[in-house]
């Protein structure tokens, strides 16, 4: 049980990890400590919000579920769920507010199919003597309402979505309203925006049903893994972000949370990352989610096929993303504007997109997937473009927003494309040129080690040829077989991160901008997923008493739920960037599993590669 705890705002705003994530695999929700909903997004995760007071507290909107004279509270989740308990203590009281987004009677997560009903249920239950509750649903540009017998229909013209509100305890307003409950005495509310007609339920049925889905679908993921608690967090924090239909993983929840309080770094994380997909697919299958993988690995080809160019980033149907635009009605988290809809990176040029694909498609093939003739091809002419794309200048992995430069990681994954493609080819008796792809894979290897060389930096960086800055991406070149994690020189290289890089605590920088031009010459917080990559990077080196240390300090930095953000201040600790963000969780899982393997005495599979050797 987490611990009670007042609530401490800046600027009128909740710590960022003052929040639990809520969702069905279609949309989602941040809950407040405050038993506010300050972020939704339905009835899909990039849907514009129906509540966003996370991004201004004014004007964002918000549904409310608050006692009045609150002093302290506390939040966890139901054991193995993604059900959410926020508990509020008053002078004269304790309510326990329950949120969930309702599963349907005998729903499976495992399975590819829709499993929400399309409502937010929020119930209040007074456990110790009497409270006043505060209710409001407030949707950002407003609604019109009116009553009937179970609630009342909303109108929401900005989103373009017509709600109900059903309530167990008779409302005078759904905007405005306050209750008086006393100990063992409840209200439910169900917010329900999908347009099927249906008589209402009994919440507490609906609540069992997806209490028993949660709980079977968590059953699946291992727990002979250090800090196994956080293991399946992350696992259900990930399938929170997992669209169920097609099996999309969205980068985060929310749009415009800052890497740096009142800075501009602020981006819309709603969407899918193919980068991501290796990186999430490979931590998945490890710990007993071979669905969950499969579906990323199959929407991520299928992007991937169905575009002349490979994009960055989609949508969660495979699509690009509308373009970037600035919201100048939203102040921003603690004034910290813009706020964007939309991200322009999906026009960018990216080349460890070629390795990203193929990477996918070595593990989708380690998984008994098969490759039609015209899947194939576009794989192997992916494999021809990632020959030359190497030499040219991109925006790398980080997305600057400056003019490109041949960027170390990018070159990188140009050689795990050809490696992948080569080992494909070799292995099914595909056709291509194996023989070259795997030699040219080995020249940029020794390329690598020798032009990102920085003889006075004594480590490799940033990008091929001229001095270049440090740069923590190159902690994946072992997770990724391109340089072994006990290379000479890549032990150097994650020495001098560490050293350089290092913001204390366990944390890394991903870059120092004065040092590595993004375009915005803005400080930031400390990237998590580098942090992680180093613990991966010390147990390849067999330092593993180092990489659980490190590991276990990481995990400190979780909130009490178990959720972690993108960046870390340094300064406080506290969270900065989109949350809660898939791949923080996914370097929890990894590192994880890579530290299992080590303590039982096994060497570190840090790739694909020991899959087709």
């Amino acid at each position: 049980m987490t611990m009670w705890q007042p609530h401490a705002r800046d600027q009128g705003y909740l710590p960022i990890a003052d929040h639990g994530l809520v969702g069905d695999g279609r949309g989602c929700a941040l809950v407040g400590r405050d038993g506010a909903v300050s972020f939704l997004c339905v009835p899909r995760f990039d849907a514009p919000p129906l509540f966003a007071s996370l991004l201004d507290r004014n004007n964002g909107g918000s549904f409310v579920l608050t006692p009045e004279g609150v002093r302290q509270s506390r939040q966890r989740y139901l054991e193995d769920t993604g059900v959410l308990v926020t508990e509020m203590r008053t002078a004269t009281g304790i309510v326990e507010v329950t949120d969930a987004f309702l599963l349907k009677p005998g729903a499976r997560l495992e399975e590819d199919t829709p499993a929400g009903l399309g409502e937010l249920l929020r119930r209040a239950r007074v456990t110790h003597g009497t409270v006043t509750l505060r209710i409001g649903v407030h949707p950002r540009g407003g609604a019109r309402g009116q009553r009937d017998n179970h609630g009342w229909h909303l109108i929401c013209p900005r989103q373009g979505l017509a709600l109900h509100l059903h309530t167990s305890l008779p409302l005078t307003a759904p905007d405005n309203t306050t209750l008086t409950l006393h100990q063992g005495e409840e209200l439910s509310l169900g917010l329900r925006w999908s347009a099927r007609r249906a008589a209402p339920h009994r919440f507490s049925d609906a609540l069992d049903d997806t209490i028993r889905a949660w709980q079977r679908w968590s059953a699946q993921v291992v727990d002979d893994v250090p800090r196994a608690d956080l293991v399946r967090r992350s696992a259900i924090t990930l399938k929170l972000l997992d669209h169920i239909e097609n099996g999309a993983i969205v980068a985060a929840a929310t749009s415009s949370l800052p890497e740096r309080i009142g800075g501009t770094r602020n981006w819309d994380y709603r969407y899918a990352w193919i980068r991501d997909a290796a990186y999430a697919v490979f931590a998945l299958r490890r710990i007993g989610l071979p669905m969950e993988a499969g579906g990323f690995l199959h929407w991520a080809l299928t992007a991937a096929q169905g575009h002349p160019s490979p994009r960055v980033l989609y949508d969660v149907d495979g699509l690009p993303p509308p373009p970037e635009t600035v919201d100048e009605e939203l102040e921003g988290y603690r004034g910290s504007a813009p706020v964007r809809w939309g991200n322009a990176a999906a026009e960018q040029i990216q080349h460890d997109v070629y390795g990203e694909i193929l990477d996918c498609a070595l593990q989708w093939a380690a998984t008994g997937g098969q490759f039609n003739r015209e899947l194939w091809n576009r794989l192997a002419e992916l494999a021809e473009q990632a020959r030359t794309a190497w030499r040219h200048p991109d925006q790398g992995i980080w997305e600057v927003r400056t003019t490109g430069r041949p960027f170390t990681y990018s070159a990188a994954m140009c050689q795990v494309a050809l490696d992948r493609a080569a080992r494909l080819a070799r292995r099914l008796n595909l056709p291509g040129d194996a023989d070259i792809w795997a030699r040219e894979a080995r020249d940029l290897t020794e390329r690598i080690l020798r032009d990102a060389w920085d003889e006075r930096a004594g480590a490799l960086t940033e990008h091929l040829g001229a001095t270049g800055g440090l740069d923590a991406s190159l902690l994946a070149l072992p997770l990724r077989r391109v340089v072994p994690a006990d290379h000479p020189r890549m032990v150097a290289t994650a020495q001098a991160i560490t050293d350089r890089l290092g913001a204390g605590d366990g944390l890394l920088y991903r870059y120092l901008p004065k040092d590595f031009s993004d375009g915005l010459d803005q400080p930031e917080g400390a990237f998590l997923l580098c942090s992680f990559w180093l613990v991966d990077n010390l147990a390849g080196q067999g330092r593993t008493d180092e990489a659980t240390e490190l590991f276990e300090q990481l995990c400190t930095h979780a909130n009490p739920l178990g959720l972690l953000p993108e960046q870390i201040d340094p300064g406080d600790g506290s969270f900065l960037g989109n949350f809660p963000q898939g791949l923080s969780h996914v370097g929890l899982l990894s590192s994880a599993v890579v530290l299992a393997r080590t303590q039982r005495g096994i060497r570190p599979e840090l790739s694909t590669q020991a899959w087709f050797q």
